[in-house]
């Protein structure tokens, strides 16, 4: 049986936007934005303002910005890819947002992130209690031009579909 494959992600410039585009395309996947409900400013991910919105949110653990809209036939896939960018060597709080909006029991969740220089950190850690129940497979960055070749490799190294 083939596996229904949803590739989720925020993206606050379009970095991230971009890799999960080409990974929705490469995994033969779904696609669906995370937006919050209210969008991101350039002041507002400003991280080395600790008044800043990003700041705020990512120094309060049980932070959870709302998501604007919900996806309703969520129940229809096996696997769900979820990126990010990395904010603060973890995914930002509205990851846990939509993770907690969902019935992930029996799941497989696949993270994976862009960033300017850090890498998956904690990440892991921060988000399994938001999917329990779910799988949670180690997540990947994908900064750059990856390749089709090089997300094929990850995808069937996870022993996931390739298109």
């Amino acid at each position: 049986m083939s596996k229904k494959m949803l590739v989720a992600y925020f993206s606050a410039s379009g970095v991230t936007a971009k890799a999960a585009w080409k990974l929705a395309e490469t995994a033969g996947a779904d696609l669906y934005e995370i937006k919050p409900e209210v969008p991101y400013s350039k002041a507002d991910l400003d991280w080395t303002n600790k008044k800043s919105r990003s700041s705020v949110e990512m120094n309060n653990p049980v932070s959870r910005p709302a998501i604007s809209g919900k996806m309703m036939d969520m129940e229809q896939y096996d696997v769900v890819f979820v990126g990010f960018p990395i904010w603060w060597y973890v995914a930002p709080t509205i990851i846990n947002s939509f993770l907690e909006s969902y019935d992930f029991s029996g799941k497989t969740i696949v993270p994976f992130a862009t960033s300017g220089g850090s890498g998956m950190g904690k990440t892991n850690e921060k988000l399994a209690p938001s999917c329990p129940g779910a799988v949670l497979l180690p997540g990947k960055m994908l900064n750059g031009s990856l390749s089709q070749t090089e997300l094929k490799v990850w995808l069937r190294e996870n022993k996931l579909p390739v298109k």
